[in-house]
């Protein structure tokens, strides 16, 4: 069943919203702290950003950090963020999503659901691959799978500290340890099999990938897999697809980088927006007076 949740909204002042941007938060995290700085940024530059907390994360219902099934996340995802563009007020404006890690794999698997309803995505360093030296070994992994069905909700799986290797800055490590709505501590052993069935999945089938992308990924990241990255940029069917990646740079690449490094990584991400929303409305307007022209002549 659908969670129920409230919405998540930064909007420009003053001036139509020039594009619509979804954030999908990363595992464990949420959207009004976390994303609060990257909102902000977007709104700043003339854009009408929504985000939600999953179910079991940030201010939403459920076990903390509990991924029962993420095909079900995915469908709440799209049915919350479809429900918005279909309000009057944005009905006539572009859509893009923007994901962080987790929230890269939930953009990929909604733009697979729908890929003709989003006009683009932005996907910071993707959970297409978990990285092998996150990952248990196949040993552990093997026998970890048998317990799912008696034990799912157990934190036990062996990881690394992830806040500790994600951001470089120590400043954010400490923020983001002390936002009680983030998720600190060992994964729950179904969350860990939905995270790792899932990055499989994707990483199997970049080659389907369509929808207009901008790619993003540290050199340095060592929580996702940047070579899978470039295998998507590389064999996605995407006629409009984009790889940035970053010298030296960690897997927080939106907060947990150097401000310098921030604003590098915000430069291309702007840019990237304002050139297919500048055309998109272009394209809009277009369809939107004919569509006009027809009704007067009717009448």
């Amino acid at each position: 069943m659908a969670i129920e949740t409230e919405d998540i909204k930064w909007l420009p002042t003053n001036r139509e919203p020039r594009a619509l941007v979804f954030l999908c938060h990363g595992y464990g995290m949420e959207c009004s702290i976390t994303m609060n700085s990257t909102a902000r940024r977007l709104v700043k530059a003339g854009f009408a950003v929504y985000g939600m907390d999953y179910e079991g994360h940030g201010k939403s219902d459920g076990l903390s950090a509990y991924i029962s099934n993420f095909d079900r996340l995915v469908d709440d995802v799209s049915t919350h963020y479809t429900a918005i563009c279909e309000r009057e007020e944005n009905k006539w404006k572009m859509r893009f999503m923007l994901g962080e890690s987790m929230g890269g794999a939930v953009v990929l698997l909604l733009g697979r659901k729908n890929p003709d309803f989003w006009d683009g995505a932005i996907l910071v360093a993707p959970m297409c691959k978990i990285a092998e030296e996150m990952k248990p070994s196949p040993f552990v992994i093997s026998i970890l799978t048998k317990l799912i069905s008696i034990i799912p909700k157990w934190k036990i799986i062996p990881s690394q500290d992830i806040i500790e290797i994600s951001y470089k800055e120590p400043e954010i490590r400490k923020q983001v340890r002390e936002n009680p709505l983030c998720s600190k501590g060992r994964p729950r052993l179904k969350t860990a099999y939905e995270l790792l069935r899932i990055s499989n999945d994707l990483e199997k089938r970049l080659q389907e990938v369509s929808l207009p992308f901008l790619v993003l990924h540290g050199d340095d990241d060592k929580v996702t897999d940047k070579a899978v990255s470039q295998e998507l940029y590389k064999v996605a069917l995407s006629a409009d697809k984009t790889l940035k990646l970053y010298p030296g740079m960690w897997h927080g690449l939106l907060t947990g980088e150097t401000p310098e490094n921030i604003e590098i990584v915000f430069a291309d991400v702007i840019s990237w927006l304002e050139k297919r929303s500048d055309y998109g409305n272009d394209r809009f307007e277009s369809e939107l007076k004919q569509r006009n022209d027809r009704l007067n002549f009717k009448k």
